[in-house]
């Protein structure tokens, strides 16, 4: 153990914040320290809490004040750069061109409306053949008792085969060859899947 601590370096810390000081990271890692003693550790974290809330940050952003007026007159990209640096914001350059299919840039306004017409017409192109639905809401005939037992004898193995079945039918509009023997009543479904 001796050995890894020599040859490999104490990671020095890094504030998380511009506006830390080294007593707070001290505190702070006195508070982490504490944490088996609950009581020690609630009055180093108020502690770390009063000078992160009074004291550090708002002498910090003081500072940052003055230097700001300070670069008024002088050097306006710096003072610019510091204001961002207070406020959280960053500003991005939006350069009004986008790319044509080939990969082409397009800056004409009219060519890239027709683009973005583009675009979303192949977004939301369905490709799927025409669902043959019926448009009347014929009520279907209850449900009946024996439907029930059966579902519960089919248990999850049946189940399962049932679920894939209706999705199959439900993604395809279609009721397989071997089922359409049957007498069965197509209904509307509409349902929000996930």
């Amino acid at each position: 153990m001796e050995a890894a601590t020599e040859v490999i370096p104490k990671v020095k810390r890094k504030a998380k914040q511009k506006w830390m000081t080294e007593e707070i990271l001290n505190l702070m890692e006195e508070r982490r320290c504490a944490k088996g003693n609950e009581e020690k550790y609630e009055q180093i974290h108020k502690k770390v809490q009063e000078k992160c809330n009074i004291m550090s940050k708002e002498n910090w952003i003081n500072e940052k004040c003055k230097e700001i007026e300070q670069q008024r007159k002088h050097a306006p990209q710096t003072m610019y750069r510091n204001t961002e640096e207070i406020t959280g914001k960053r500003t991005f350059l939006s350069t009004g061109c986008i790319k044509a299919m080939n990969g082409d840039i397009i800056i004409d306004k009219e060519k890239i409306l027709e683009r973005w017409a583009e675009y979303i017409r192949e977004l939301f192109k369905d490709d799927r053949k025409d669902h043959n639905i019926m448009k009347n809401n014929f009520a279907g005939p209850p449900i009946m008792k024996e439907e029930v037992e059966l579902i519960e004898a089919l248990e999850d193995f049946g189940i399962g085969k049932v679920t894939h079945l209706l999705n199959e039918i439900y993604d395809t509009g279609q009721i397989p060859t071997d089922l359409s023997k049957y007498n069965c009543i197509a209904k509307e479904v509409r349902c929000n899947r996930m």
